[in-house]
């Protein structure tokens, strides 16, 4: 049997490991924040110019895939004319509308950098008080060239 000190002893020594794994102290396993990546990185000093080049470089690199992905002119009135081909009828005054069946035809024929416009969420995002479950045309066509 164990003394009455030696059971304070172990409950002592139980109830700080467990009341340290609870708290976020070391515990035996991994912790869930090294986990984490990291998102902030400090700007290299002056005197550190190979830094400074590869910031540049990598900086330039995104850029260039960032403005391949712009739809250029061509893209945009190629883009407007499948919209103004697949207009759903009745208009509204001088609006042309289109339903999302079109809206998807649309889509497929627009070409891949047009993809990322022609989803479910984009049509409903856009679509208001309809009563045929039609967006805008040229609200549509606004979206893309303010978010392409």
């Amino acid at each position: 049997k164990k003394s009455e000190q030696e059971l304070k002893d172990e409950e002592m020594e139980l109830f700080t490991r467990y009341y340290m794994e609870w708290k976020g102290g070391k515990t035996s396993g991994t912790m869930s924040y090294t986990n984490i990546p990291r998102f902030y990185y400090r700007l290299p000093a002056e005197d550190e110019v190979l830094l400074q080049k590869l910031r540049e470089e990598s900086r330039a690199v995104f850029l260039q895939r960032k403005s391949r992905e712009l739809l250029d002119n061509e893209e945009l009135q190629n883009l407007w004319f499948l919209l103004d081909k697949h207009q759903t009828s009745p208009m509204i005054g001088e609006e042309a509308m289109i339903n999302y069946e079109n809206f998807l035809k649309v889509g497929e024929k627009a070409g891949s950098k047009c993809k990322q416009f022609f989803t479910a969420k984009i049509f409903a995002k856009l679509l208001h008080n309809d009563p045929y479950g039609r967006i805008s045309i040229m609200q549509f066509f606004n979206y893309v060239m303010r978010k392409g």
